[in-house]
């Protein structure tokens, strides 16, 4: 069974850091492109970036490109993101994603594994 677990979130005042982990099991994220979406309170999901396979290229959504960065540990099966200041605008469950493919996808669709989502609230 395959489960993508995120961890991390919580409240941070704006300009603060958080660190996102997402842990994978059933699955071999050495095989996969991985992103990360977020989801506000009667918004849409949105991409928020993503890497390749191999995690030699990512791709950022234009309102955290320079705060956020991914990366990922294919040995240990796990995932990050390291947001660093953080506004009230990224207040969202962020929802880590794995897609059968190599390149970093920027499309929800195309992704096959979601998590559940952590919860990350940034007061102003």
């Amino acid at each position: 069974q395959v489960q993508l677990v995120e961890s991390g979130g919580g409240l941070v005042q704006a300009g603060g850091s958080l660190r996102l982990s997402c842990a994978a099991s059933g699955l071999t994220i050495s095989n996969y492109s991985m992103g990360w979406f977020r989801q506000a309170p009667g918004k849409e999901r949105e991409f928020v970036v993503a890497i390749s396979r191999s995690g030699r290229s990512s791709f950022y959504a234009e309102p955290v490109k320079g705060r956020f960065t991914i990366s990922r540990d294919n040995r240990k099966n796990m995932v990050y993101l390291q947001m660093n200041n953080l506004k009230p605008e990224d207040t969202a469950v962020y929802y880590c994603a794995a897609r059968d493919g190599t390149a970093p996808y920027t499309i929800p669709g195309e992704y096959n594994y979601w998590g559940q989502g952590t919860q990350v609230t940034v007061s102003s």
